[in-house]
């Protein structure tokens, strides 16, 4: 069977997007040179998705993965790209169609989103983590799963980084936007903020980011304000996306429990990843005993260890194996 990728993105007016968008997608393609992959937007670009879907026949695709190439699952992803995908269906019967989820909430953007807020803080002045406040800047849209989305990611970040406040503002279609949340957060006594945009591709929207966040900035010079880059073309996003491909065709076993901090290496959390499974109710079980002062030896352990490992500036060595993926992949 001739295994095909799909990338199927939204589209934008603004150019730089869109060749940021063509940059990862070749960089995908040489991820996976084994597999036939071609790339369609929604609007606002060229080709369409139906015209990406019928080049991969052409080329003798008979499996197509079609993979979103957007953050969250609102109306482009639940409804707009699967009626594309049906109308392919229509025209190719004896093709096979999987469509994989959008990336949502996945560790590798989590820890990408960590990469771009160390990128933005170097060179700054020094400030405690506990006097930054992270304000996560999502799309916004009139989906309130997609909405609740960036606030589950940015209750995520704030953990990771160790801020001692986050919240989230959105550029369209939701609120608050980031003008409102701003000069609230400028009222909130914080020596830094950092607006870190929850965006894959630069954009209209994107640039009205950054100039809310440089005129916040010039009219507050008591606070440091400034603005993270956006996620944009990484070997983590590209991991994200490949392990969503993966799983449109063979499924995924993690039920709920894909971010786990047991399970997966979540920034901040690097101490629980893979420890063993000890009960710590050893002391306070049956009667409990007021002179009992024992502090259980793994939860201790892990304390201990947390308190030492500094995260690396860079995550990118423990976190992608090119060589890992492709035999995965290769070997399904």
């Amino acid at each position: 069977m001739s295994d095909a990728l799909l990338i199927a993105a939204h589209g934008s007016r603004d150019e730089a997007g869109i060749a940021e968008f063509w940059a990862l997608a070749e960089t995908w393609q040489r991820l996976r040179p084994d597999r036939l992959q071609a790339a369609g937007f929604l609007e606002f670009a060229s080709p369409t998705i139906g015209e990406a879907v019928d080049e991969l026949v052409s080329r003798g695709a008979k499996r197509i993965t079609v993979t979103p190439a957007m953050l969250m699952a609102a109306g482009h992803v639940k409804n707009d790209v699967p009626s594309e995908i049906h109308e392919a269906r229509v025209r190719h019967p004896n093709v096979t169609f999987h469509m994989a989820r959008a990336l949502d909430v996945h560790p590798a953007v989590l820890e990408l989103c960590q990469v771009r807020f160390r990128e933005a803080l170097v060179d700054r002045p020094m400030v405690p983590d506990e006097r930054t406040l992270l304000l996560l800047v999502g799309r916004g849209t009139s989906d309130p799963d997609a909405n609740a989305n960036v606030s589950r990611v940015a209750r995520f970040l704030w953990e990771a980084y160790r801020v001692g406040f986050a919240t989230v503002a959105f550029s369209g279609l939701a609120s608050p936007s980031v003008d409102e949340a701003l000069t609230l957060c400028r009222r909130l006594g914080f020596a830094r903020i950092v607006v870190q945009p929850y965006f894959l591709f630069d954009g209209v929207l994107l640039k009205r980011i950054h100039e809310a966040a440089a005129r916040h900035a010039e009219a507050e010079p008591g606070i440091d304000i400034c603005a993270a880059s956006h996620l944009c073309n990484h070997p983590l996003l590209l991991q994200a996306f490949e392990e969503r491909a993966h799983e449109a065709v063979h499924g995924s076993p993690n039920m709920n429990c894909e971010l786990c901090k047991y399970r997966v290496r979540l920034s901040g959390r690097e101490e629980d990843w893979g420890a063993p499974q000890a009960g710590h109710h050893h002391h306070v079980r049956a009667v409990l005993d007021s002179e009992d002062t024992h502090v259980h030896p793994l939860r201790d352990h892990r304390r201990a260890r947390s308190m030492q490992t500094e995260p690396a500036a860079d995550s990118l060595a423990h976190a992608w194996d090119m060589r890992l993926l492709r035999r995965l992949h290769l070997s399904n």
